[in-house]
């Protein structure tokens, strides 16, 4: 970043390895909704077991974040993001030669301790490189993050038709991530520089704060809404009379809202301070896109999109308000690792517990009612986010 904060090109480039990275940490999730239908007949999924392959990763990510600090502490910046990027490459690739659940299980762990380190690092670098600027450009690296799965969860399904394979539309996104991995190391110059802060403040640390778990509540509350819709919206359609082609580009659509939101929203709450007025809005468009699922499903197109923009918008402002409580990047960072932890924690057991009711009840609609219900818990949680009380509460 330059004194007139304007981006220099060196640092444009840093973006843009950053952007890439991020585009690679959602297809080994979100390439299975789209083929839950051709895995299943083969593999003998029950709907709770297909969860697993959502939620074990998720939890994954969760319980990884923990650790990212000490493995920043003992080897840098750069080396844990290339090695987690490498870890992602290897479980994305080895999917072509699963034969059982056990294979796409075992796959879906490593991916999740690879996206944990990448997301527990990168804000840090964000705020370190970027400064003023790093909300708006930790919005286009998480919108980034959604680009991924809308390109996946779109094209999944007609690459499995194109190749008569699923394995090979699930590994083939390995692709990605070699591209990422080169461009990552041509940032070991500015990355490698970057300081390592011993710092006290570890994301457990944050554990003794009340604001640090009503703020890791909003997040993985949000991210069940995301993991719900990124594991069972194509699996429902499919339920509904749809293709899963077509089913796969609902999703898609879903997810390309979100990336709108993921860059329009981070920009309208940065006018101002307090980001309130923009979270009630995107809940409202969260709760009245769950609702229309149950209501009036033929008209997928408009609860997709407002779906879409309604969580792609709480995606990244919900770290972007986490950052918020924090001046100090050291800080920051600690304190959206301990957010992103417990909330992907939690986030884990949503699709489980979706499909367990699916199970039971042979729909879905309780499940996306709770989570229209659940909108409503998060606007009044919202209400508390006033930027003026951000560092009494720590």
């Amino acid at each position: 970043m330059t004194k007139s904060q304007t981006l220099s090109t060196q640092s444009w480039m840093l973006v843009l390895s950053l952007m890439l990275i991020a585009l690679t940490l959602r297809p080994s999730m979100a390439s299975i909704g789209p083929l839950l239908p051709l895995m299943q007949p083969e593999l003998h999924l029950s709907f709770t077991q297909a969860s697993l392959l959502t939620m074990l990763p998720v939890l994954a990510m969760g319980l990884g974040i923990f650790f990212a600090h000490q493995l920043v502490v003992r080897f840098g910046v750069y080396r844990v993001i290339f090695w987690a990027s490498l870890a992602i490459a290897a479980a994305t690739a080895q999917r072509y030669w699963a034969i059982g659940a056990l294979d796409l299980t075992l796959s879906a762990i490593l991916a999740g301790l690879g996206i944990a380190m990448v997301q527990a690092v990168v804000p840090g670098v964000i705020k370190q490189k970027f400064t003023s600027q790093a909300p708006l450009i930790m919005g286009w690296y998480i919108s980034a993050i959604i680009a991924g799965a809308a390109f996946t969860a779109s094209l999944a399904a007609f690459w499995a038709d194109w190749a008569q394979s699923w394995r090979l539309a699930l590994s083939g996104w390995v692709l990605l991530s070699v591209l990422a991995l080169m461009c990552w190391r041509l940032q070991k110059g500015q990355i490698a520089a970057l300081p390592v802060a011993k710092t006290e403040q570890k994301p457990l640390s944050f554990r003794r704060y009340g604001r640090s778990w009503t703020l890791a509540m909003f997040f993985g509350l949000v991210t069940c809404a995301f993991t719900c819709v990124l594991a069972w919206l194509p699996a429902y359609y499919v339920e509904q009379g749809w293709t899963e082609q077509k089913s796969g580009l609902l999703l898609g659509l879903l997810l390309c809202m979100e990336v709108v939101s993921g860059f329009i929203s981070p920009w309208l709450a940065s006018r101002n301070t307090d980001r309130r007025p923009v979270l009630l809005g995107l809940l409202v468009l969260m709760a009245l896109g769950f609702t229309g699922l149950v209501l009036a499903p033929a008209m997928g197109l408009l609860w997709a999109s407002l779906l879409g923009l309604g969580i792609g918008g709480l995606f990244p402002l919900s770290l972007i308000v986490a950052m918020d409580h924090q001046y100090q990047p050291t800080a920051a960072a600690s304190l959206t690792a301990f957010v992103q932890g417990i909330g992907y924690t939690l986030a884990a057991f949503s699709p489980l517990l979706a499909g367990f009711i699916r199970d039971l009840s042979q729909s879905f609609s309780i499940s996306w009612l709770l989570l229209a219900a659940m909108a409503v818990l998060l606007m009044g949680m919202a209400s508390r986010f006033n930027p003026k009380f951000y560092q009494s509460k720590f």
